[in-house]
């Protein structure tokens, strides 16, 4: 929602001002200018970057203008969930949650927080490791190496659409230069005509270098930011699953580890000690002594 009323705001400030000025906004809409320098920032994203880079843009731009599901209530909820499935594990041992990582959409728990169930990277990091877990065999280092590398593989994967639309941002201000020159070029080509038919043309090449730089600075670049901050978002929620699950296989009861997944959580969304407490114990009434415990 912020990033929609930044846009706004943006482009609001820059028509005001120049309003203000006694600026004719139809001099500024020149569509020439505007498919001259977003056909040509197109043809680099096409020839830069494969079919699956594009689409993930696409959806990364789409999710940056939403609020972030990475709130207070989802670290609740995710915190809840696995105090759950881990007294789960340490009352009926490891093979009783077999079929739940199997099948996590069949699961009795994970049913319950469909926000979990919606996240098909968060759901896989947790499932793949507890199935590593019931097979048995592997160590907790070994395990936190698999865990690191799976978040390093999928935060490259997350931060290629952000570099292709930051590469585009960088562009545009030399694309707006582009239709500046062949506006000029233009303009060359009227000498001699009417005078306010030279000062139109010249208008209309001006512009291709306003639009390269406003939409590069005002627009796609700030784009690019927030997706950075999304990624960036979606790591540190795995990096709580992370750190919670080693201490689990490490030997620590759920209340310990649950504990230890709290602390990972940003400061700015994080739970009180308190707020986990009376999400776990709302869990279910056999919550309650190994969270005081």
């Amino acid at each position: 929602m912020f990033a929609i009323i930044g846009i706004v705001v943006v482009f609001g400030a820059i028509m005001a001002g120049y309003l203000m000025e006694k600026g004719n906004l139809l001099v500024l809409m020149q569509p020439a200018e505007l498919i001259i320098i977003g056909g040509a920032a197109l043809g680099t994203l096409l020839i830069a970057n494969p079919v699956h880079i594009l689409k993930a843009m696409a959806s990364g731009v789409a999710s940056s203008v939403m609020p972030s599901p990475f709130n207070k209530q989802r670290y609740l909820n995710t915190l809840k969930m696995m105090f759950e499935f881990l007294n789960k594990v340490r009352k009926e041992g490891l093979l009783s949650v077999e079929n739940d990582v199997e099948s996590p959409k069949e699961s009795v728990i994970f049913k319950k927080y469909p926000e979990f169930l919606k996240d098909h990277h968060a759901q896989e990091f947790v499932c793949d490791t507890l199935r590593m877990a019931v097979t048995g065999g592997v160590e907790p280092f070994d395990m936190d190496q698999m865990m690191e590398r799976d978040m390093e593989v999928h935060h490259h994967g997350t931060v290629a659409p952000i570099t292709a639309l930051t590469t585009v941002a960088d562009s545009l201000p030399g694309l707006g230069i582009v239709a500046a020159v062949l506006g000029v070029v233009i303009t060359m080509g009227s000498i001699g005509g009417p005078p306010e038919e030279v000062g139109r043309k010249v208008a209309a090449a001006l512009v291709g270098t306003f639009l390269g730089i406003l939409l590069c600075y005002g627009l796609v670049g700030p784009l690019g930011a927030s997706m950075n901050k999304c990624a960036d978002a979606k790591n540190e929620y795995l990096l709580v699953l992370r750190v919670l699950l080693l201490s689990f296989l490490k030997g620590n009861p759920p209340s310990i580890a649950i504990e230890m997944g709290r602390r990972a959580i940003p400061a700015h969304v994080r739970p009180t000690f308190t707020e986990m407490e009376t999400a776990c114990k709302g869990g279910g009434a056999s919550a309650a002594p190994a969270v005081a415990a």
